[in-house]
Formats: structure tokens, sequence, C-alpha cells
């Protein structure tokens, strides 16, 4: 187990040798403690139409690579934010990592200056994009307005 002292967030190595059942277990726990409601929200819309994907999602996503120790918690959520930024069409789910970028101890001046940096590798219309995502979040946790460096 390790724990992240900027956060506090603990990033758990899991034995190779476990079930398909632990590993779920396990990844449950890890969607849990980033993404909370958010992250159970997403595996419950998927499952009458692909509970393999779910699995394989909090399972292998989340109880294989995000639990590994060699990023820590925001670390792995600032990634997250940049590629899917770059990606573009995935504001669904970046709304769901910029809740988690909060929860594991991003700021909201930090998330932003990430997404303005993006539109340099990006574009301004993935960015704004982002950005304006980032903003729907803000405003339901009561983050706005955002405090500029």
């Amino acid at each position: 187990m390790t724990t992240t002292a900027a956060t506090g967030a603990t990033a758990t190595a899991q034995p190779e040798a476990t079930t398909r059942e632990q590993r779920l277990e396990h990844g449950l726990d890890v969607l849990g403690r980033i993404d909370g409601d958010a992250g159970e929200n997403v595996l419950a819309a998927l499952s009458d139409v692909s509970p393999e994907l779910a699995h394989q999602i909090a399972a292998w996503g989340f109880g294989e690579i995000y639990s590994r120790p060699g990023l820590a918690p925001r670390d792995r959520q600032l990634v997250t934010l940049g590629m899917l930024t770059a990606l573009g069409g995935c504001e669904p789910q970046l709304r769901v990592h910029l809740g988690a970028a909060l929860n594991v101890g991003l700021t909201p001046q930090e998330i932003v200056e990430a997404l303005l940096h993006s539109a340099v590798y990006c574009g301004f219309p993935r960015a704004l994009n982002a950005t304006l995502t980032a903003k729907q979040v803000f405003a339901e946790r009561g983050l706005l307005p955002v405090a500029t460096a």
C-alpha cells in the first residue's frame, strides 16, 4: 500500500494471483475512493448493455492500472484530463474525471491551468470544450469563480 503525502490518497497494489471476482472487488474499492458515486453511476449505466465493459473498467482500469504505485492518484487524474481533452468528444467521461481530480487533491486553478496548457497541443476547440465542462463541475461543487494565478 502506498500513501501519497500531498493528497493522502492511497494506491494499493494487489497480489497477482487473484480471482476475477477479487480483481473486481479491488477495482470497485479503488473506483469508489477516487470517483465516488460518479464512477458507480457509469458502471450502473452499462449494466443492461455491457456488463463486461463495466467489469473491465473496474477490475482492469482501476484495479490493475489505476492502483499501480508508479504515479500518485492526482498525477494520474492530471494525465487523464489531458488525454480526454486531446481526444475530444469525451465530455461525459471528462466530467467524471474532473470530479475525481478534485477528489484526489487537484485544485480548480491547477485544472484550469492544465486545460489552458492543452490548447497548445490539442487546439482551442478541445481546450474550450474541456474548460466549459470543468466550469459545470466547478459550479456544481460551488467552486466558481476560479481565482487566477
